[in-house]
């Protein structure tokens, strides 16, 4: 036997394993993977009543009505509502602004409306040229 015993050292490894993250990472991707889906519903909503002030302005107000069923309707400064396409609608528009720059535009619908029908006529009313459109509501409680 050999009286001197070489031993011979293992050198330290520095890599980090990284198996284990990566199997983290698989099921959290099919974690969300599998709840992305069920994240994506529609709820109903009903908006709630507005409390807020009437507008004060120095024109009358140009107000565009969409009723529950999708039909249009124009008031201009005269008061009366007018039925209209939506063709019509943003030429007549279009044409009246341009002349009243500074007119109020809102956008008025009942309760019972779909709110995509309210968003495609704002869409509808921005495309004829208004630059600002507002939202009219019932006033539905103390307005202070």
């Amino acid at each position: 036997m050999n009286p001197t015993i070489v031993r011979k050292r293992r050198k330290l490894k520095a890599d980090i394993n990284v198996v284990p993250y990566i199997d983290v990472m698989l099921v959290l991707l099919i974690i969300f993977m599998v709840t992305a889906p069920l994240l994506s519903l529609s709820v109903d909503v009903d908006l709630p009543q507005s409390k807020a002030r009437a507008v004060d302005s120095k024109k009358d107000p140009v107000i565009v009505t969409v009723d529950a069923d999708g039909r249009y309707f124009l008031t201009l400064q005269d008061g009366k509502a007018q039925a209209i396409d939506a063709t019509e609608l943003s030429a007549r528009l279009g044409a009246f602004v341009a002349q009243n720059k500074d007119v109020p535009v809102f956008v008025a619908a009942p309760g019972v409306t779909e709110y995509q029908k309210v968003m495609d006529t704002m869409v509808l009313v921005q495309a004829a040229g208004v630059p600002r459109v507002s939202l009219m509501s019932q006033p539905g409680g103390d307005a202070r």
